[in-house]
């Protein structure tokens, strides 16, 4: 059982769980359900094209930074000119929860994507509910169906979608109403990045897709490789978020480029 398997056969555990405690109706009653929200396939045409993320640990580095506050470290991100904010809500592999959203949802003003594994429509309601502002579709746990019917409900609920592929063959997930296409560098099976490969699967796109380099960009090098190979956007946080003071990190890499 590879670990995408492990993290999927706990997430559907957790969702039976949630949906006995709590009902997508009293997820419609919450603070955000009803507020409007901000669009990152808007945003990542404008500044650095880079959404920052706050990740306390993976399943392939263990703790990354667990001495930071969400809130601290976001607001910088935000101040120092990212286009979007990334937060794992997942808490058995990534140490992350839905409170570490809630938490700062009001005080920062770009889009925040609810980083997480969706395999329940129910966890859509509960990314609205948070105020998540766009949700990951991950290829590999999903069918394209699934990824056609999750999109078309994120879109009822104002939620745009992140779709992420890595192989040729999730490139059949992909559909024209996506709002934007991740490509993870780095496998989820044996968590091994290969650049060039993520451009590979780019160029099979349509010309028009807003496209975002996800995972293992460790450089500025590796950073300005991908833009110059056309990516427009750039999913980035352990570059950041293995330092003492992320913020600061993230500050110095936006002067350099």
């Amino acid at each position: 059982m590879t670990v995408l398997d492990k993290i999927i056969q706990r997430k559907k555990e957790e969702i039976t769980s949630l949906k006995a405690k709590i009902s997508i109706e009293l997820l419609k009653d919450s603070e955000f359900f009803g507020r409007e929200n901000f669009s990152l396939k808007e945003s990542i045409n404008n500044k650095s094209g880079i959404i920052a993320e706050f990740k306390r640990q993976s399943p392939s580095k263990g703790i990354i930074n667990d001495k930071v506050s969400p809130l601290e470290v976001v607001s910088a991100y935000e101040s120092f000119g990212a286009n979007g904010i990334s937060i794992l809500t997942d808490k058995n592999f990534f140490g992350g929860s839905n409170e570490d959203i809630l938490n700062v949802r009001n005080h920062v003003n770009i889009p925040i994507l609810r980083k997480d594994f969706i395999l329940n429509e129910y966890q859509i309601y509960e990314a609205k509910s948070i105020g998540a502002d766009v949700i990951l579709l991950i290829a590999s746990c999903l069918t394209p169906i699934q990824v056609q019917d999750f999109t078309e409900l994120s879109h009822e609920l104002g939620l745009e979608v992140l779709l992420e592929i890595h192989t040729e063959e999730e490139l059949q997930h992909f559909n024209s109403k996506v709002d934007l296409v991740g490509i993870n560098n780095r496998n989820l099976k044996d968590f091994k990045v290969d650049l060039q490969h993520s451009v590979q699967l780019k160029n099979q796109l349509p010309k028009d897709v807003v496209s975002i380099a996800e995972s293992g960009i460790y450089s500025i090098e590796n950073f300005k490789y991908l833009k110059g190979k056309g990516f427009d956007g750039f999913l980035m946080g352990e570059y950041f978020m293995k330092n003492k003071n992320p913020a600061k990190a993230f500050e110095e890499f936006i002067s350099n480029i």
